[in-house]
């Protein structure tokens, strides 16, 4: 029996209007569910939508037609406060880049969520350090991004992603700036996120054989779902 989606696009278009009377369409109306606990990737070239589905997925951009369910709630009826509430909480980003704030702790990094969350002081710091036990970080709290090496960032990033327990990991290239061992250390954080706490991960890549870790690949082709399939335990195929 599949798990309650937490992911429900339907008919999803994005379209930017770059000048009267031209306008572009980006997305032609992707289906796509993710269920709860899933680990799914979306690949494709450069110029197949792949960052605009995921600015839309992440609630960072509204898509022009089509509805979008997160975790039970309906994005499109939301305003921007909304959203960005929803953005803080429900969704845990790990970005190519680490986006982590210079001169701050890593400690302070993964904490910076709850704050915004209003989460209490004690509260937050107590989290923050099991996030980063979690990422075999605790060693490194209290050193700033500049002090860390790539991988080392990123690990702190994903601590900070679940700093708010969200109903989704969205990882963006995640291992794009990193070597291959150091890509291997992010890579197995993030099955273990999925396996052990059983965490909804969206991973974006151009990697093939990153997305043949994960349970399902989604591939993009100019603006359209090319390919939906699941991969077993044993690395056959299955259609999704």
């Amino acid at each position: 029996m599949m798990n309650r989606p937490i992911i429900d696009m339907r008919g999803i278009v994005k379209r930017f209007y770059v000048g009267t009377p031209n306008v572009l369409e980006i997305l032609h109306g992707l289906d796509i569910v993710v269920p709860e606990g899933q680990f799914v990737s979306i690949v494709g070239a450069s110029g197949s939508g792949k960052s605009t589905l995921m600015n839309i997925v992440g609630a960072l951009d509204r898509q022009t037609e089509g509805k979008y369910i997160l975790d039970g709630i309906d994005m499109s009826k939301l305003d921007d406060t909304e959203l960005s509430s929803i953005r803080n909480k429900k969704i845990g980003f790990v970005f190519q880049t680490f986006n982590l704030i210079a001169r701050t702790s890593a400690l302070k990094n993964v904490e910076l969520p709850m704050l915004y969350a209003g989460v209490p002081a004690k509260t937050r710091t107590a989290r923050a350090k099991e996030l980063l036990e979690l990422v075999e970080m605790s060693d490194r709290a209290g050193h700033m991004p500049n002090e860390l090496s790539g991988g080392q960032k990123q690990r702190v990033a994903i601590a900070r992603a679940m700093a708010n327990d969200p109903a989704i990991i969205l990882a963006d290239e995640p291992t794009g700036a990193l070597d291959s061992k150091t890509g291997r250390l992010v890579m197995d954080i993030f099955h273990k996120l999925h396996k052990e706490q059983g965490k909804t991960i969206v991973l974006i890549t151009h990697n093939p054989e990153l997305a043949e870790e994960t349970d399902r690949v989604i591939t993009l082709s100019d603006g359209c779902i090319v390919g939906d399939r699941m991969v077993n335990e044993r690395g056959d195929k299955e259609e999704a």
